[in-house]
């Protein structure tokens, strides 16, 4: 299902994805996933409560996915292998938790998920960029974490429709801070 197709996010209450300390709702004709890798790009499968502690110890960070295209298993934290199959009014975006270590520093500086506006997308902000979709990236911090939120929409031309519906979605997510997670 498209975006241009979905129904209004305020209707009724969509089932919640939580893990890791993030959560987000699952509207009707959205995918979301929260996950975690292991350093050898592994997909952690069983995990206890919120912790971020790794097989060997090391801590991991989780990836939240949500888009109004299908989620293939096989995607980067920043949505290589998921971007390229959006269609014209598709929406995806990655919440990457980059830890306590960096919030409220630097890049980390401005507290709170942002507001997404159409003109904070463009076809410049993609690593690898495409003909038609364009994106936007902000970095944040909230409750004591650093994020960065990449949003890629499917039609730069579309993105005074698409974007309000990525905002909604965004405007959604909740952030458990680090204090109350265990470790």
């Amino acid at each position: 299902m498209s975006a241009a197709t979905l129904p209004a996010m305020a209707t009724a209450a969509a089932p919640v994805v939580s893990r890791f300390g993030l959560a987000s709702p699952r509207p009707r004709g959205w995918s979301v996933d929260i996950r975690r890798l292991e350093p050898d790009g592994l997909r952690v499968a069983s995990v206890e409560g919120n912790s971020l502690l790794g097989s060997t110890g090391e801590i991991l960070r989780p990836v939240l996915h949500a888009s109004t295209a299908a989620l293939p298993d096989d995607r980067g934290d920043f949505g290589s292998g998921a971007v390229q199959l959006l269609g014209s009014a598709d929406v995806f975006f990655a919440l990457v938790d980059y830890g306590p270590e960096v919030a409220d520093t630097g890049l980390f500086a401005a507290n709170g998920i942002p507001r997404l506006a159409p003109s904070q997308f463009s076809q410049n902000n993609l690593q690898r960029p495409q003909a038609r979709v364009s994106a936007a990236q902000h970095f944040f911090s909230s409750g004591g974490r650093g994020f960065c939120l990449f949003v890629v929409i499917g039609a730069h031309r579309r993105r005074m429709a698409t974007v309000p519906l990525a905002a909604s979605m965004t405007a959604r997510v909740r952030i458990t801070p680090y204090a109350l997670m265990s470790r």
